[in-house]
């Protein structure tokens, strides 16, 4: 045999390879492959501890954060809605809310703006009722109307002794009075520059609810006591006084101190006595002195005839003083002492008075006509008129 059939001797007939050679080769392909496949395996094992690692990460982060930058992520939509109206003008977020589809009639910003967001709107309302003196003891009432009207029974229904064979004569019918306390519209213009609007520690809620209430109460207090009733309310003190003895329905009756802008020299306590027995026993119960912060000085002063002070300061916080047993409400618009000033008043104003308003307060944000401040117009309908002038009484400091 020779040497050449000797190195062909089993080659494969098809490719003229070597057995032996052939498996090395097929296991060096299949060992690299696997190779491959082990190398892929890890960078996909590699990326999922890495993912794991991330979500752990985010995981202790949220848990370490403050309460406070918690509380910020999961703000009501209303109250972020309405921060980017006051800050920007953003009113995306307000076309959405729920509040404005159930409140307002017509949900347009050219209509008047937007209603403010409940939590705003309590702080206003909490502030109206600590400082509009009139309105912390009135009847307020809350109306969807351009008015209210309050039914009042002035009269007495008549009667009679009867016998029992003489025929029963008529007897007198009483009368209701309708009293029409028109709402008006009360309004404020605050302002603030762009700048301090775009720092976000800047609280606006809290700065225009303040200026708001503000605006709000100081135009309320005068016109509950003295307003004329042209596009504001009718103040007690704007109707006619008459001795009380002379008192008829539609004015006001009331008590003269004796001398003119002055109480009496000798007996100076006499006439707040009077103008206490004035008012009639069923007013009496629910009576309130309103005095300004003048007379209040002077009342103080006085004493009965055993010498002990008509007057006595509260014996709790927020208490409010007593004369003659009697609660004492400052309020500042009322007219100091002077010469046939009503000074005092005393009555029932839970009967006597009738706030009305509508709920709702509505602000407009204008960033052009004050550049560079932003002007904010808020409006709200309010109206106030005497519903019952036998629960009010005055003193007059008059000779008669």
């Amino acid at each position: 045999m020779s040497k050449t059939e000797t190195k062909t001797l089993g080659a494969d007939p098809v490719s003229g390879l070597n057995p032996a050679t052939e498996v090395k080769t097929a296991l060096a392909g299949f060992l690299s492959d696997f190779n491959n496949f082990q190398g892929e395996i890890k960078s996909r094992l590699q990326k999922q501890e890495d993912r794991f690692t991330m979500i752990d990460r985010k995981n202790m982060t949220a848990a370490n954060r403050p309460v406070l930058s918690q509380a910020a992520e999961t703000e009501a939509p209303h109250k972020k809605a309405f921060a980017a109206y006051l800050r920007s003008g953003d009113d995306d977020g307000l076309r959405g809310l729920e509040i404005e589809e159930k409140a307002l009639s017509t949900a347009v910003a050219a209509d008047g703006g937007y209603l403010v967001d409940p939590a705003t709107a309590d702080t206003i309302a909490g502030v109206l009722r600590n400082a509009s003196s009139i309105r912390a003891i009135a009847n307020v009432v809350n109306v969807e109307a351009t008015a209210y009207d309050v039914l009042v029974d002035h009269t007495d229904i008549g009667a009679g002794w009867a016998s029992e064979t003489a025929a029963s004569g008529e007897t007198g019918t009483p009368q209701i009075e309708r009293v029409t306390i028109p709402l008006h519209e009360l309004s404020a213009l605050p302002k603030a520059s762009q700048r301090l609007l775009d720092d976000s520690a800047f609280d606006v809620e809290d700065w225009l609810a303040t200026r708001i209430a503000d605006k709000f109460a100081r135009a309320e207090g005068g016109a509950f006591i003295s307003g004329d009733g042209v596009d504001k309310p009718t103040g007690f003190l704007n109707y006619t006084s008459v001795p009380d003895a002379s008192h008829a329905w539609g004015d006001l009756g009331y008590v003269a101190t004796g001398a003119a802008g002055e109480f009496d020299a000798t007996n100076p306590a006499d006439a707040i006595v009077d103008l206490v027995y004035a008012l009639g026993a069923r007013y009496r119960a629910n009576a309130t002195f309103v005095m300004n912060s003048k007379t209040a000085g002077a009342v103080r002063k006085m004493k009965d005839v055993d010498g002990r002070f008509l007057w006595s300061d509260g014996l709790a916080a927020g208490e409010p003083a007593r004369l003659m047993g009697y609660p004492v409400l400052i309020a500042e618009d009322m007219p100091d002492i002077a010469a046939d000033a009503t000074a005092i008043a005393f009555g029932d104003f839970g009967a006597g008075y009738t706030v009305a308003e509508r709920p709702d307060l509505r602000i407009l944000r204008d960033p052009f006509s004050a550049k560079p401040h932003v002007l904010f117009y808020a409006t709200k309908r309010v109206g106030g008129d005497v519903s019952d002038f036998s629960a009010i009484k005055l003193l007059k400091f008059a000779l008669t």
